[in-house]
């Protein structure tokens, strides 16, 4: 399996882009911003588009994503508890950035916990983790033994959860069924920041103190 990873917009936000040696089909995980560089590296490594998905629908996991439809016609896939973000996509970006984004990308269709997503030999399962986001997920290449975390977990930290429909309790419960379930060696690659493994996480990241969880139950 062919990934690169793009750190792109003004919060830098860890964009990936899996493509499968054998069909050179591709799929992007949070296009955040900067869509010349996301085209340059499929062009780069002979890659077909065939999919774009996202941890979550804040904007700074988004701002590509329409103009990568509209160069690819790939299809985007969000989970639909966050639907409401993507709709409020363009006040928000306005609120925090101070300018206007345009529009977001066109759902294609909705994300499922426990579904697949493939292109091609590229398979990534969907786990539905709540917390950060109402419809945020992580997905999970088993063959590559890693999860896309997007801000649910990133190395050292959790994702914020004051933030609308963020909960601290769902958050801390949804790592625990969905992320440190795996085994340890499983990379940790998160929506911003530099990548971790489950057992890093379990055994030094301070907000997953068993007590903590525990007390969140």
């Amino acid at each position: 399996m062919i990934l690169e990873t793009i750190v792109v917009g003004a919060l830098e936000v860890n964009c990936y882009v899996l493509g499968c040696e054998r069909t050179r089909q591709a799929i992007v995980i949070d296009p955040g911003d900067n869509a010349p560089a996301i085209l340059r590296t499929l062009q780069r490594g002979g890659l077909a588009l065939t999919k774009i998905i996202a941890t979550h629908a804040h904007f700074d996991h988004l701002l590509a994503g329409r103009q990568l439809q509209k160069v690819t016609a790939a299809p985007f896939y969000l989970h639909p508890a966050d639907r409401p973000l993507l709709t409020a996509m363009q006040r928000t970006t306005a609120a925090w950035m101070g300018y206007d984004p345009g529009e977001p990308p066109q759902v294609a269709g909705d994300l499922a916990a426990g579904e697949v997503i493939t292109a091609g030999d590229v398979a990534l399962e969907v786990r539905h983790t709540p917390g950060h986001s109402p419809g945020g997920v992580t997905f999970v290449d088993h063959t590559g033994r890693r999860a896309f975390t997007g801000d649910t977990l990133f190395a050292g930290g959790i994702g914020r959860t004051d933030l609308p429909g963020g909960s601290a309790a769902k958050l801390l419960a949804s790592i625990r069924a969905h992320i440190l379930t795996l085994p340890d060696d499983y990379a940790v690659l998160p929506g911003h920041g530099e990548a971790s493994t489950v057992g890093e996480e379990r055994r030094s990241n301070p907000f997953l103190d068993a007590g903590l969880l525990d007390s969140w139950r």
